[in-house]
């Protein structure tokens, strides 16, 4: 097994301010990625899709429990399959308290093929709480390229896709799909995918901290027990 080389506290220290300068570079340069990222252009959806959950059926808009984002990951679970993609499970494993989320008005959700009749014992088998859907019989991981067709035979691909709604209408403004989940799983990760981003103010393009009215995204964060809707 290769292993770091021993060194001095000295010369660990002098090879740790090195790196820091590329580090800091490497972030600045993920801000700047953000942010083109916001940029893009949105596409309204408006497709009816018909998901099943928790509460029974419903549709897209519903999946935003009234916020203003949507981050929905693509959890790979064939409709044949009893159990879930063990990749997407270790995803989900990572996901933390999403009321963190949802004080800077985004919900997440996960959406798979499998008819919930199947997703429900398994998410119970895991201690998931979080909002799970079933897309069984509909288009909808088709329309966002999480489930292909190849060779004749339908492919799943794990994702993350992300959506805006002003008012009753939706939008979709990004989606990534196999290695680019790396690194994601925390509150502030998600929000970079998305239209609004962390809503501070030092974010680009200007304009989005405070959009629909609440104060900058640091300003908002409580311990989780203490955040009200």
């Amino acid at each position: 097994m290769s292993l770091p080389e021993i060194a001095s506290r000295e010369e660990w220290r002098r090879a740790r301010q090195e790196l820091l300068v590329k580090e800091k570079a490497a972030t600045r340069a993920r801000d700047a990625l953000n942010a083109e990222r916001r940029r893009l252009p949105m596409v309204e959806v408006d497709t009816e899709y018909v998901f099943e959950g928790g509460d029974g059926k419903a549709t897209l808009l519903d999946l935003f429990e009234g916020r203003h984002q949507l981050v929905v990951h693509h959890f790979m679970f064939a409709p044949e399959g009893e159990t879930g993609c063990p990749g997407c499970s270790a995803f989900l494993d990572q996901v933390g308290q999403l009321a963190h989320l949802h004080a800077r008005g985004t919900t997440f959700a996960a959406v798979s093929r499998a008819p919930y009749t199947r997703i429900l014992p398994f998410k119970a088998r895991m201690g998931w709480t979080l909002p799970w859907y079933s897309s069984y019989g509909d288009d909808f991981n088709r329309d966002f390229e999480a489930t292909l067709e190849q060779e004749g035979q339908l492919v799943e691909r794990p994702g993350v896709s992300c959506f805006l709604r002003e008012r009753d209408r939706v939008f979709h403004t990004y989606s990534t799909y196999g290695r680019g989940l790396d690194g994601l799983g925390s509150t502030t990760s998600f929000l970079d995918l998305t239209a609004l981003g962390r809503q501070e103010e030092w974010e680009g393009p200007k304009g989005r901290a405070s959009a629909f009215g609440a104060p900058a995204g640091s300003e908002r964060i409580r311990y989780h027990d203490e955040y009200e809707e």
